[in-house]
């Protein structure tokens, strides 16, 4: 039988959501579905959501949208646009009866218009208003495809190795920086390649998704380029897509986007969420779950969200902030609006670390 997950959490009794949930599950057994979470208790971690992914033939997400379902909705988004063969032909189903997506939904389509998610999430993350709907859109997948995302392989991967050069004991510690490897607006090009000369002037370390193209390949120029440690994670697939930046002092090559998520995380102590795509909100979003969670990997390390106006005064992550003030405790991240804020706001949360005398 073909093998559904469910996501979504069910909260007790009164969980307004709970009848919708109840119906979907009766329709999905009825016509023949294995469901994977029925119960809402299952808890995905970055270790483990890839074979998750492998084991499931479809995907649906229930009302009630927490900040794990909009990860796991992300997630899969991300992996049809990077051309995840382990996601080929899986559709994705959102069951929005209470509207609670919509502010997600929202985000997409902002960002769809800044330029950084080329393609129409609508085809992607499939929106049903009623349980039926979910088992329609099921079977019309599965009669006719998922579209095609747009990519196009410019590049091998098969060489890439994993390689590193130690951090030199002076540094103040090490900043990731997650951001768009599409956008090539001149301006958002100059700041990246900015922060990663100011980071390197600094005395601190640059870490990336280790993207040739875009914000993402300006950031390490700018590193390289001041004689930086700069370091970063990528995975096949993506690297196919997208190539490799030259002068990594470190590369991490991982199997999947997870897993490359939390080596880079690991080897950071604060975090720049510059302008970017469906990746990048996956990113900042996973940091958010981490510091809800307590997570050992996110203590004491700060994150500042770039929310830069484009030439029009639009900023650029408003929609996202708002979601997230919703979702985030008060503290969890800090938003600089320009350049030149981001390094002390860094500075500021970072614990006190006095360079190595000479």
């Amino acid at each position: 039988m073909p093998k559904v997950r469910l996501s979504g959490t069910v909260r007790g009794t009164d969980d307004p959501g709970r009848e919708a949930r109840a119906r979907l599950l009766y329709l999905l057994f009825s016509k023949g579905w294995d469901i994977y979470n029925s119960n809402g208790d299952q808890r995905i971690t970055l270790s483990n959501i890839e074979r998750k992914i492998i084991e499931s033939e479809a995907f649906v997400f229930t009302p009630g949208a927490t900040l794990e379902d909009m990860f796991k909705a992300i997630s899969i988004f991300v992996g049809y646009q990077t051309l995840d063969r382990n996601l080929s032909g899986k559709p994705t189903v959102i069951l929005n009866t209470d509207a609670s997506w919509n502010p997600f939904f929202a985000v997409l389509d902002h960002l769809n218009q800044m330029g950084t998610i080329k393609q129409d999430h609508r085809d992607f993350l499939l929106a049903a208003e009623l349980p039926q709907d979910v088992l329609d859109t099921l079977e019309m997948v599965r009669m006719k495809g998922l579209p095609d995302a747009g990519r196009e392989k410019i590049g091998e991967s098969s060489a890439m190795t994993t390689f590193e050069v130690p951090v030199p004991e002076d540094y103040l510690g090490n900043v990731c920086v997650f951001c768009s490897a599409t956008l090539e607006d001149p301006g958002y090009l100059a700041d990246g390649r900015a922060l990663g000369r100011y980071l390197a002037e600094s005395r601190m370390g640059c870490v990336s998704g280790a993207g040739r193209s875009g914000i993402m390949g300006a950031v390490v120029e700018g590193s390289v380029e001041a004689g930086g440690w700069t370091a970063g994670s990528n995975v096949p697939h993506i690297i196919e897509l997208e190539g490799l930046p030259d002068g990594l002092s470190s590369f991490w090559l991982r199997p999947d986007i997870y897993t490359r998520m939390e080596v880079m995380i690991e080897n950071s102590d604060a975090f720049v969420i510059f302008p970017g795509g469906a990746g990048t909100v996956q990113e900042l979003l996973a940091l958010m779950i981490f510091k809800q969670q307590g997570n050992p990997l996110m203590v004491g390390k700060p994150v500042v969200l770039f929310n830069r106006a484009n030439a029009l005064g639009v900023r650029f992550w408003d929609p996202l902030i708002g979601l997230l003030s919703n979702l985030c405790e008060t503290g969890a991240f800090v938003v600089a609006e320009s350049l030149d804020d981001i390094l002390p706001a860094i500075r500021e949360g970072l614990p006190v670390k006095q360079p190595a005398e000479a």
